[in-house]
């Protein structure tokens, strides 16, 4: 099944962002290399596809996994927990109807 992960940052999380990016961006292509992401990216804080200095809101990423714990304990190991980028994160089943 699929779940939403939908994470919301702290405020001026941008410097904290680019720092643990790498590991972050790791850690999707190895779902994407497993046929398991539906969809990943930021939310800019801004209504511009570059965000520049204005950072971003938080994130979404649509994956599959086993179960909803498998989903959460892979949100949970995020390195942008760690880094201190995210205030709160909402793991949720997802269904994906169209496209």
């Amino acid at each position: 099944m699929f779940y939403a992960i939908i994470s919301e940052d702290v405020e001026n999380s941008l410097d904290q962002r680019m720092a643990a990016r790498p590991r972050h961006v790791d850690r999707l292509l190895a779902l994407k290399d497993s046929g398991k992401l539906l969809i990943a990216g930021p939310h800019p804080a801004i209504d511009s596809e570059d965000a520049g200095n204005a950072g971003f809101t938080g994130s979404l990423v649509v994956a599959e996994f086993a179960s909803l714990e498998e989903a959460q304990a892979w949100a949970d190991d995020d390195p942008y927990i760690e880094a201190g980028v995210y205030a709160k994160v909402i793991v949720k089943p997802f269904k994906k109807v169209l496209p």
